[in-house]
């Protein structure tokens, strides 16, 4: 079964709006009211054996059970009775509230921290619609329950043998999206290693250098916008709380947050389709960038989104049917790619000089060298498919007698891609 998600622009009237965005709160007070039940029930749990607090912990008698996922979700059409305003929001979208916080349960138990939390007002950002009878979405307009015709800006369609399984409609600053799933029911095999193998170095000076010797400069989409930002948030901060003005002003600042989160994603989905295009197998590092972006740089390692870089390229490759990889990150950088020999070097110093065989480039281009070899190299164990293009590149030790002395310089070592 293949999955995919189109996200499309959709454009409600005021009306619609403020029914979206009702049924957003009641999805939210339906789903803190089960959350202040389980924690009522978890409280009751904690007391001492012969007495019980009256002051701290909730009483609730021993036979109690837990409330689980379809105790609540069997509770809703008595819930109704007692709220009626729980009717106005679709039954299912109801229901997808209490299933998302028992995901978040069940997240809690297998990890052991991270206890679900309540949600304050405006931070239910989303509707899931999971079921529809017929196909909701035609070239203008998507069909919602209770909700209407919202047009929509489908560009680009949604293609042949798909079927619609479910709609997330999603509010960012003020505008809105739907994030519709389809799916068809066909087998895609994995890629396999084949073609030309490209390695990918990533970094601040340089966003990313690949063994052809493209080199692309980091466009850093926070810094240019932080005097901007700091303006409006400096403004933001001369505003009473809960008026107008404060709320304007509020969202100003998310709608210029949005816009970096859109360009960052945008330019990242054309560097990875830009790799797939140069090559059929792309190889970078196993970075814990999560823990990097702790250090001092990191405010700078998040404008790049190396993390988010790196899972785009991953599902491009999938997409594109390129073979993706990754490759111990320990010493790319300290190391020779033409003889293999250790050549350390400072931070400082930006040209790859090899005493031991002469080979000379940039840093960056000579550690994505560095990263496509030990890409060959774990690919070349797997089977015999890595083998041949390990004896095609001229890897030693790998089924050829030629060594890395002998190997011939990188032709592109020195070309520059295009922004």
């Amino acid at each position: 079964m293949l999955t995919l998600n189109y996200r499309y622009r959709i454009y409600p009237d005021a009306t619609q709006e403020q029914r979206l965005i009702e049924s957003m709160e009641i999805c939210r007070s339906a789903y803190n009211y089960a959350l202040r039940e389980i924690k009522d029930w978890c409280d009751s749990r904690k007391c001492l054996i012969d007495r019980c607090s009256l002051e701290k912990e909730y009483i609730i008698s021993s036979e109690a059970k837990f409330p689980n996922e379809i105790n609540q979700l069997n509770n809703l059409p008595n819930a109704k009775k007692e709220f009626p305003r729980l009717k106005e929001v679709p039954s299912q979208v109801l229901q997808q509230a209490i299933k998302q916080l028992h995901k978040g349960w069940q997240y809690f138990q297998s990890r052991g921290f991270g206890f679900p939390r309540f949600k304050k007002h405006g931070q239910f950002k989303s509707l899931l619609f999971p079921q529809f009878k017929d196909n909701p979405v035609t070239d203008l307009h998507i069909k919602l329950p209770k909700i209407g015709l919202i047009p929509i800006n489908l560009h680009r369609p949604i293609p042949n043998g798909f079927v619609v399984k479910q709609v997330r409609i999603i509010r960012k600053a003020d505008l809105w999206y739907a994030s519709i799933n389809i799916q068809c029911d066909v087998s895609v095999p994995e890629p396999m290693p084949h073609g030309h193998p490209i390695g990918v170095d990533v970094g601040l000076e340089k966003f990313l250098a690949t063994s052809d010797g493209a080199l692309v400069k980091p466009p850093k989409f926070f810094k240019t916008l932080q005097s901007r930002l700091k303006v409006l948030q400096r403004r933001l901060s001369r505003k009473q709380k809960r008026s107008k003005n404060y709320e304007k002003q509020r969202m100003q600042i998310a709608r210029l947050h949005h816009k970096i989160d859109n360009t960052r994603k945008d330019f990242h989905f054309k560097q990875a389709h830009a790799l797939c295009d140069a090559g059929d197998m792309i190889f970078m590092e196993d970075l814990d960038y999560q823990t990097i972006a702790k250090g001092m740089l990191g405010k700078y390692m998040l404008d790049a989104g190396f993390g988010q870089f790196r899972t785009i390229v991953k599902y491009v490759c999938w997409k594109r049917g390129k073979f993706f990889g990754e490759v111990d990150a320990r010493r790319t950088s300290q190391q020779c790619p033409e003889c293999g020999g250790q050549v350390k070097k400072d931070l400082s110093v930006r040209v790859h000089n090899c005493p031991n065989c002469g080979y000379k480039t940039d840093r960056d281009v000579a550690s994505g060298q560095v990263i496509k070899n030990r890409g060959i190299q774990l690919i070349s164990t797997d089977g015999q498919s890595g083998i041949e293009i390990a004896c095609a590149v001229g890897l030693p030790g790998v089924g050829t007698t030629q060594s890395r002395s002998e190997a011939k310089p990188h032709k592109g070592a020195t070309r520059k891609s295009k922004k």
